[in-house]
């Protein structure tokens, strides 16, 4: 997030010119995950919206930042982020952490409320997958305090490379330090963009052929071809 609101619009330019979001693109407390049965199942008809501009929304959401902060949430994670919608929406509503944290009470920091309102303004592939955990909401804390397509990178380097929650961490800390991603991540003992397929057995014959004819690694063929796909 930043000068303290949440849901900005932000997005980098990859090498083929193409925008990639790399932060939250719908609207803050919007349940956009949460309410998509696809991956809420039957909880999508529970979703909350909280709605930064209307008071009655913000003081259900200072009430769930508060139970969420006090470890109301069963680690179920579609429960955490309904509580990191929370928080977004209250430091919205509020002006600033510090507010938030004051009109919440109870255990929530301003810390505990910028780590997860953060999580908020994570891109909607990477919380899709937070949702249907495969990635970790603590270890989304960490991807979300990267910046630009750095955060994006971490997010499936995390899944690829079956990183632990610390690793995470780790990762993240370094990255914020200077260190370029693909040299945090090699520190971990993962290789960024080592992605693991299974090809139907066509496939695979005539991308191995073409690849011994051509003299050129599988991994050249399968990137022009993917990046002519998302032309």
């Amino acid at each position: 997030m930043t000068d303290n609101r949440s849901g900005d619009r932000s997005s980098r330019r990859g090498e083929n010119g193409r925008s990639i979001p790399t932060d939250r693109e719908s609207p803050v407390g919007a349940p956009v995950i949460r309410g998509d049965e696809s991956v809420a199942g039957t909880h999508a008809r529970e979703a909350v919206q909280f709605d930064p501009d209307d008071p009655e929304s913000l003081a259900d959401a200072a009430e769930i930042v508060r139970q969420f902060a006090g470890g109301a949430t069963n680690d179920d994670h579609l429960y955490m982020l309904r509580g990191a919608a929370a928080c977004a929406a209250l430091v919205r509503g509020e002006g600033s952490y510090k507010a938030a944290a004051e009109r919440a009470g109870g255990e929530a920091t301003v810390s505990f409320i910028r780590k997860w309102a953060r999580v908020h303004d994570l891109p909607r592939s990477v919380r899709k997958q937070v949702a249907i955990g495969q990635i970790a909401p603590t270890a989304a804390k960490h991807i979300a305090r990267v910046g630009g397509e750095a955060r994006l990178l971490l997010a499936w380097a995390t899944l690829d490379g079956d990183l632990t929650v610390r690793d995470v961490r780790s990762v993240a800390s370094m990255i914020n330090d200077g260190d370029s991603i693909e040299h945090a991540l090699a520190d971990h003992g993962v290789t960024l963009g080592e992605l693991s397929l299974i090809l139907s057995p066509t496939t695979y014959r005539d991308l191995r052929r073409r690849a011994s004819v051509d003299d050129v690694d599988p991994g050249r063929i399968v990137t022009e071809a993917l990046e002519q796909y998302f032309e």
